[in-house]
């Protein structure tokens, strides 16, 4: 219902009408019986499935949305999906309780719940993620033979986490770690010729999935199948940065992409996560590893346990030991959120047991102590609608704290909102532009996305001299002109957007630093 009501308030960001493109293009490779190939070489996205743009096109062909209104519903829409396939996955490792808990940790993380709303990319690839994780932990539990269902549902996830990054990768190692375990517990307890003897059943059992997901994949990703090697182009293209490199702003520096510091991300997922779902998802980590060295515990539960636990720590440490290119925050790593919050949920779960012989009264305080717990990032998101993706946790400081040391709308989503208070003051001013033309617009930011935002009345430009108004993002490399301000938007004192008045002045550049 939330979804429903709000997601026409969240802007486009800078990738977001070149994805419009990539999706159009991919329903004219298959309306055309692959004669129109442009799609297969369309910028660097055909590197990417397009999944989500393929759906989002195909619905605003029949929704009575505009295409980018339509595009920020199906993303909700798969979102909803990743708050479900949490659910499920917490209930599986922990029960009904740790699979609700999970399920409110991740609806109410800032990080998650703004990235699914404008993120053509992240957000569909953590659900994928989720789902693939799911069918795994499901596999587990059934080895060495998983039935149908379970077989089914693996392809499917792993089908669409390919289908839209071949960072999907990272689950292989993940899967092989708890497959090696399970084949060492059951040789030291029955000898290597009946575990290996098990391990190949349990793998040939999974072959249909393998074969389901490929079907998948090149669905959602035909350069994949294009050439039997383009998988593997795709991540030696990716494993070297790609692009002319620029400086972001961390921790108050201005620092190379290439060159950001081993603790990168797990200071800002410190800094990012909400504190309940911190200290809940550490709480279940260690509980999880715990478990999986008890020998009392089945093997089968010991493996789906590792599965989680590894899922959101052997990226991150990955990273950190191949220092990739790391920019925009966290938005390539949303993919961990939904198992932390499944582990969140296992380690709540424990909590209560531990509880509970203390009776109602310390159940109910447990209870009130979650619920404020979670009121924290809830209050932050409605404070900061439409960009919860850029809140910082309490314990941070907030985006107040963050602002000068941190990345915040590094989408451009402010741009929208920027753009009506524009056409508002305008409108209630009754002025229009001059005579044989519209009005200028400067930009410091995604001029496509303000362009589209603005509408037909507007152009927009990169040269100021020219301009009736400037656009320009709060962020660092976006100069504060001394000028008549049109439109500012801000949260918790924040400026994320202003748009200056040119008119009949002259004004310097709008950047604080050459281009990259």
């Amino acid at each position: 219902m939330v979804a429903e009501i709000t997601f026409r308030d969240y802007g486009l960001g800078w990738d977001d009408y070149t994805h419009s493109q990539y999706g159009d293009l991919l329903l004219k490779l298959y309306g055309s019986g692959f004669a129109d190939t442009r799609a297969l070489s369309f910028v660097n996205l055909y590197k990417y499935g397009g999944g989500f743009d393929m759906a989002a096109a195909l619905a605003a062909k029949v929704l009575p949305f505009g295409l980018f209104e339509t595009r920020r519903l199906i993303g909700a829409a798969i979102g909803i999906l990743g708050l479900f396939v949490t659910w499920r996955l917490g209930r599986r490792i922990g029960g009904p309780g740790a699979g609700l808990i999970a399920l409110v940790l991740l609806a109410a993380c800032p990080l998650f719940y703004g990235h699914m709303f404008m993120n053509a990319k992240d957000a569909p690839f953590a659900t994928a993620m989720a789902v693939l994780l799911l069918g795994l932990v499901r596999a587990f539990d059934e080895y060495p033979r998983p039935d149908a269902r379970t077989v089914v549902l693996a392809g499917v996830g792993l089908g669409l986490a390919f289908g839209s990054r071949v960072l999907a990768g990272l689950a292989a190692p993940v899967g092989l770690a708890a497959l090696i375990f399970v084949v060492i517990v059951e040789a030291n307890a029955g000898g290597w010729k009946a575990a290996t003897q098990r391990c190949g059943q349990f793998l040939l059992t999974l072959l249909p999935a393998l074969a389901l997901g490929y079907l998948i994949m090149g669905l959602l990703w035909p350069w994949s199948i294009h050439s039997p090697l383009n998988p593997l182009h795709a991540a030696e293209y990716f494993d070297t940065f790609f692009e002319k490199p620029w400086d972001e702003l961390y921790e108050g520096r201005l620092i190379p992409v290439r060159n950001m510091p081993a603790s990168y991300l797990p200071h800002l997922f410190m800094l990012k996560l909400p504190e309940v779902m911190l200290a809940l998802g550490l709480i279940g980590t260690l509980g999880a590893f715990a478990a999986a060295a008890r020998p009392g515990v089945t093997v089968n539960r010991r493996a789906g346990l590792i599965l989680v636990a590894l899922s959101p720590i052997l990226p991150i440490v990955l990273a950190m030991l191949m220092r990739p290119a790391l920019y925009n925050g966290l938005r390539h790593f949303v993919f961990v959120v939904p198992p932390i919050a499944a582990l969140g949920g296992l380690g709540a779960a424990w909590i209560v047991e531990r509880v509970r012989p203390y009776g109602k009264a310390a159940l109910t305080a447990l209870a009130a102590i979650f619920v404020g717990a979670v009121a924290l990032p809830v209050s932050d998101m409605v404070r900061l609608h439409p960009y919860e993706y850029t809140a910082f946790n309490w314990l941070s400081g907030g985006v107040r704290n963050a602002q000068d040391k941190y990345m915040l709308d590094y989408w451009g989503l402010a741009f929208k909102q920027a753009a009506e208070q524009l056409q508002s003051r305008l409108a209630a001013g009754a002025e229009r532009p001059p005579k044989g033309r519209r009005w200028v617009v400067a930009i410091c930011g995604p001029q496509a996305s303000a362009q589209e935002e603005l509408g037909p009345q507007f152009e927009t430009t990169f040269d100021q001299k020219k301009a009736d108004f400037a656009m320009a993002l709060g962020t660092f490399y976006c100069r504060h002109l001394q000028a008549s301000i049109m439109a500012t938007i801000e949260r918790e004192g924040v400026v994320y957007a202003q748009v200056y008045d040119l008119r009949g002045r002259p004004t310097q550049s709008l950047l604080t630093q050459p281009p990259p």
